[in-house]
C-alpha cells in the first residue's frame, strides 16, 4: 500500500513534449495498473474468516463501526506536510503534494479546484493536472476512468512524471474534453456516466449483492462486502452468534447472553445503575418498606427490627407482641398484665402500685375512715377493721386507753386477772418462722416479787411460743407460719408472787393479731 505519494513538477519552461515517449510510457502502466486491479478484484471476492483483522497497513486505521480499516487523511493531522508553496491533497494510503493550481479529478467528484482562465491563458506555464493512481487510460481503481491519451490530450498534451496528465487548451483550459458518443470500458463494479468516466456500482442499493438475510451488504470501491450484523460474527459461510458473557467481566454480576446481543443483570436486593452493567444497591427501606416497624437497610438486602416489648415473627418482617408476663414471675409483686408493646403491675385492693411494680399498703384509716365515732379504726396490710374505744366488760371499768382494771372492792373480781390492755398488731400472710413478733413487759415493779408469764389462751394449735426473757418482761415469738386473712386473739398473762407469800396477782394483755392475705 503506497504510504506517500509526492508529485514533483518541473518550472514550466523545463517541459518538453515528446509524443512517442507518452505513448509508450501510458501502454506500460496500463498494463501495470490493469493488473494490480485483477488482483484487487479477486482479493475481495475471497470469502472472509470468521478472525476480525484489527491491524491496517501503513496510512489506514481500524473503524470498529463499518469493521473495516480506512484511510488517514495526513492533510488534516500531519502539520505542514507540503512544502515550497504545494497544496496537500489526501490520497488512499498516503497523500499527494501538488500545485496550487493543480485540477484534482476523483471519483466523478467535481475539480477540488480549476484554473482560473486568466492563468491558463499563459499557456506552458500554467497547466491542468488530473492527478491519477493509475495511467491516464485505462481503468482507475476506485476513481473513475479517463479516456486514452489522445482521445483525451490530442497534440497539446504531454505524459509528465508520476503519470500525470498534463493538459494545455487555451481555447477551455477549465474543462476536460469530454466525448459523449464515445464508449469507454469500465472495470467490474463499474459503470459509465453520464460525464463519460466509469463510476462505482452500488451493489447494496442496486440489489445485486448476494449478501445472506443474516448479514449486511456494504458497498466498496467496486466492489461490496458482506458483514454479519452486530452480536454475530462469520464461521465459514454462517453468522454465528457472540456470546459476550464468556469475555469477562464486562457485567458486574450477571451476564445473559441473547441472539446477536447481551444483557446484565444484578443479584436480588441491587438493580442496574444507567451504564446498564454497573450493579447498585437497592435501598428497600425507601423503595418498599416491608417491615412492620423497623427498617435497616444493609447491602443487597434489609433486616427488621422491632421495637422494645416486640420480637420478629418468623418470616422476619411483622413483630409480635412480648408477653413479658410469661417471661418471669418476679416482674411485679402482685399481678402482672400483659399489654401491647408492654406491660404493667396490678395490686389487690387495699394495695397501690409504687415504683411500677411494688404493693404498698393504703392506710384507709387515714384516707377512708368509715368507723363510727364510738369506734377505733386499725389499719392492718390489705384492710382496716374497727375496734371499740372502750373494749372494758363488766366488771372491768376503763381507767385508761385501751386498760381495763377490775376494782378490788368488787366481789367479782377476786377470781379474775387484775387488770386487761388491750393490744394490736398486725403481721404479713406467710411470715418467716420463727420470729419474734411481740414483747411483754410489767409496767409496775414491786419488791420481793416474782414474775411468771404464760400463754393463757389463744394458742391452741401452737401457733406461738412465750420466752421470758428478763424478770420482768418477755417475748411473744411465731413459731408456725400464719396465712391470711386471720385473726387471733391471744391473751399473754403475767403472774406476780411475793417471794413471802403474802399475795399473788396476775394482769392479762389481750393481744389481737391480724394475719394480712398477702406476704406484702
Amino acid at each position: 500500500m503506497l504510504r506517500t505519494l509526492r508529485a514533483t513538477f518541473p518550472a514550466p519552461d523545463q517541459i518538453t513534449l515528446n509524443p512517442h515517449c507518452v505513448t509508450q510510457r501510458i501502454t506500460m502502466l496500463q498494463t501495470v495498473f490493469l493488473t494490480m486491479l485483477t488482483l484487487a478484484l479477486v482479493k475481495s471476492q475471497v470469502t472472509e474468516e470468521t478472525i476480525t483483522y484489527t491491524q491496517c497497513t501503513d496510512g489506514y486505521e481500524w473503524d470498529p463501526v463499518r469493521q473495516q480499516c480506512k484511510d488517514i487523511d495526513e492533510c488534516d493531522i500531519v502539520p505542514d506536510a507540503c512544502k515550497g508553496g504545494m497544496k496537500c491533497v489526501n490520497h488512499y494510503g498516503g497523500y499527494l503534494c501538488l500545485p496550487k493550481t493543480a485540477q484534482i479529478i476523483v471519483n466523478n467528484e467535481q475539480p477540488q479546484q480549476e484554473t482560473p482562465a486568466a492563468e491558463a491563458s499563459s499557456g506552458a506555464a500554467t497547466g491542468t493536472i488530473a492527478a491519477r493512481s493509475m495511467a491516464t487510460s485505462g481503468v482507475i481503481p476506485g476513481g473513475g476512468f479517463i479516456a486514452s491519451a489522445t482521445a483525451v490530450a490530442g497534440p497539446e498534451v504531454q505524459t509528465g512524471r508520476n503519470n500525470f496528465v498534463i493538459r494545455r487548451n487555451p481555447a477551455d483550459p477549465q474543462r476536460i474534453p469530454s466525448n459523449p458518443s464515445h464508449r469507454i470500458q469500465c472495470a467490474a463494479g463499474y459503470e459509465q456516466s453520464e460525464h463519460n468516466v466509469c463510476q462505482d456500482i452500488d451493489e447494496c442499493t442496486s440489489g445485486t449483492h448476494n449478501c445472506r438475510l443474516d448479514q449486511v451488504c456494504i458497498n466498496l470501491r467496486g466492489s461490496f462486502t458482506c458483514h454479519c450484523l452486530p452480536g454475530y460474527q462469520k464461521r465459514g459461510e454462517q453468522c454465528v452468534d457472540i456470546d459476550e458473557c464468556s469475555v469477562p467481566p464486562y457485567c458486574h454480576q450477571g451476564c445473559v447472553n441473547t441472539p446477536g446481543s447481551f444483557y446484565c443483570q444484578c443479584n436480588p436486593g441491587f438493580q442496574l445503575a444507567a451504564n446498564n452493567y454497573t450493579c447498585v444497591d437497592i435501598n428497600e427501606c425507601d423503595a418498599s418498606n416491608q417491615c412492620a416497624q423497623q427498617c435497616y437497610n444493609i447491602l443487597g438486602s434489609f433486616i427488621c427490627q422491632c421495637n422494645q416489648g416486640y420480637e420478629l415473627s418468623s418470616d422476619r418482617l411483622n413483630c409480635e407482641d412480648i408477653d413479658e408476663c410469661r417471661t418471669s414471675s418476679y416482674l411485679c409483686q402482685y399481678q402482672c398484665v400483659n399489654e401491647p408493646g408492654k406491660f404493667s403491675c396490678m395490686c389487690p385492693q387495699g394495695y397501690q402500685v409504687v415504683r411500677s411494680r411494688t404493693c404498698q399498703d393504703i392506710n384507709e384509716c387515714e384516707t377512708t375512715n368509715e368507723c363510727r365515732e364510738d369506734e377505733m379504726c386499725w389499719n392492718y396490710h390489705g384492710g382496716f377493721r374497727c375496734y371499740p374505744q372502750n373494749p372494758c366488760q363488766d366488771p372491768y371499768v376503763l381507767t385508761s386507753e385501751n386498760r381495763c382494771v377490775c376494782p378490788v372492792s368488787n366481789t367479782m373480781c377476786r377470781d379474775v386477772p387484775q387488770s386487761i390492755v388491750y393490744k394490736y398488731m398486725n403481721i404479713r400472710s406467710d411470715r418467716s418462722v420463727p420470729s419474734d413478733i411481740f414483747q411483754i413487759q410489767a409496767t409496775t415493779i414491786y419488791a420481793n416479787t416474782i414474775n411468771t408469764f404464760r400463754i393463757k389462751s389463744g394458742n391452741e394449735n401452737g401457733e406461738f411460743y412465750l420466752r421470758q426473757t428478763s424478770p420482768v418482761s418477755a417475748m411473744l415469738v411465731l413459731v408456725k407460719s400464719l396465712t391470711g386473712p386471720r385473726e387471733h386473739i391471744v391473751d399473754l398473762e403475767m403472774l406476780t408472787v411475793s417471794s413471802i407469800g403474802t399475795f399473788r396477782t396476775s394482769s392479762v394483755l389481750r393481744l389481737t393479731i391480724i394475719v394480712g392475705p398477702f406476704s406484702f
